[in-house]
């Protein structure tokens, strides 16, 4: 399957940069997300597209199962236990990031099976509501 092209916003990357950066060890999520950041296109906030995953806009996305979840994107520092977002660490989050409504990407399940994911809708876009510096 073909890897969707992702777009960030400078603010977006500068600060997922700086987090990786103070990161005390690497993992498989930090690894991933830094691999998806170098691949992005980047664009100043105010000209990111409204149809693109930003850091904390408001996804809902279906799994090739059927099953559809709606979810924030957050820093790690600013999850809560709500059960309504997820951070950009963990592998759901780091794959949602600068992607387009449309986009499906595939994703490994628990027990090594694959599914796909397919962004459906960005319900809330920070750049779309002139939050450029959130």
């Amino acid at each position: 399957m073909h890897t969707p092209d992702i777009m960030l916003s400078t603010t977006d990357y500068d600060r997922l940069d700086a987090l990786l950066r103070a990161q005390k060890t690497t993992s498989m999520a930090t690894e991933t997300l830094r691999q998806e950041i170098e691949r992005s296109t980047l664009v100043a906030p105010e000209q990111l597209p409204p149809h693109v995953v930003s850091m904390n806009s408001t996804v809902r996305f279906r799994f090739a199962e059927g099953k559809t979840s709606t979810l924030t994107l957050v820093y790690p520092k600013d999850l809560d236990q709500s059960g309504q977002q997820i951070s950009m660490l963990a592998p759901v989050g780091s794959a949602l990031l600068g992607l387009s409504i449309g986009d499906v990407i595939n994703w490994p399940l628990p027990g090594g099976n694959m599914s796909t994911i397919t962004i459906e809708e960005i319900i809330y876009q920070p750049e779309r509501a002139g939050a450029f510096h959130r």
